[in-house]
């Protein structure tokens, strides 16, 4: 915990994990951050009582950088950075698309990069963070990474080839469930319900569901049958979402999440 660790362009998701860090036991001198409002700085400062520096200074005085700046922001940010970042600092990357290549080769040969996928969720301690290493980090650099964001919710180690996957389906996958939840309460609206009603019974449902899944052990399809009972109420909802295609229209839309987030990595190409 003695380690000084920046995060630079501390956003929400930034300003999460600084939060959660201080509360996994980071003392707040040891974490520093940038930002690029002078006014942003300050609030972080009297928030959370962390250190805010140039990038430059970060880049001298960190040992470990977690870069969560845009992915279009990244390669100005590392041209500011390579001048001063030793060779011996971890860098850890939250910037969707962007593969662990493309900061090696911008970075002092054998800088060890991890790359880190988290999502929104993070803001309430319940993310869902991959974590890939570069070719240069040691599996106590991954083990540093998963100390950091496992204090904001759950890791879980993939090869890099697997993160644009991931990036489909947990990396976004917070904005499928608000959206279901969006049709589901206009549907709740529908039927009769008054907006607040229907938006209680389908957040508390969804919560429900979410905990069995996560603690029941059980498949979903059991989970669902368990619901389903014959020439009932559910098998006919059913009925209709594969009449409409709902299934293949959800493998639709994370493959096209999955290609975007290759898309994006190809844009880092020189």
């Amino acid at each position: 915990m003695a380690q000084k660790v920046a995060v630079l362009g501390t956003g929400k998701i930034g300003e999460a994990l600084l939060s959660g860090m201080i509360r996994g036991g980071w003392t707040p001198a040891d974490l520093l951050v940038t930002a690029r409002r002078p006014e942003r700085a300050d609030e972080l400062r009297a928030r959370h009582g962390v250190t805010p520096v140039s990038n430059l200074e970060a880049a001298k005085t960190a040992d470990t950088l977690i870069l969560t700046v845009k992915p279009q922001d990244m390669a100005a940010l590392l041209d500011e950075l390579v001048p001063h970042l030793p060779a011996d600092r971890l860098v850890i990357s939250g910037a969707a698309g962007i593969p662990t290549s493309f900061y090696e080769e911008r970075l002092a040969a054998g800088t060890p990069v991890v790359r880190v996928m988290t999502n929104t969720p993070a803001l309430v301690d319940e993310a869902m963070s991959v974590i890939s290493a570069g070719s240069h980090a040691t599996p106590e650099h991954v083990a540093h990474a998963e100390e950091i964001f496992g204090s904001v919710g759950k890791t879980l180690r993939v090869p890099e080839s697997q993160q644009d996957a991931c990036t489909a389906l947990s990396g976004s996958g917070p904005a499928y469930f608000f959206y279901l939840v969006e049709a589901m309460t206009d549907a709740g609206i529908l039927l009769g319900l008054p907006r607040d009603k229907a938006h209680d019974l389908i957040v508390q449902s969804a919560i429900g569901a979410a905990t069995m899944l996560r603690d029941s052990g059980e498949h979903p399809v059991r989970l669902r049958e368990n619901v389903t009972s014959p020439a009932g109420t559910t098998i006919n909802a059913i009925r209709e979402l594969e009449n409409h295609g709902v299934r293949a229209a959800l493998i639709a839309a994370l493959e096209a999440a999955r290609d975007r987030s290759r898309e994006l990595a190809s844009g880092t190409k020189d």
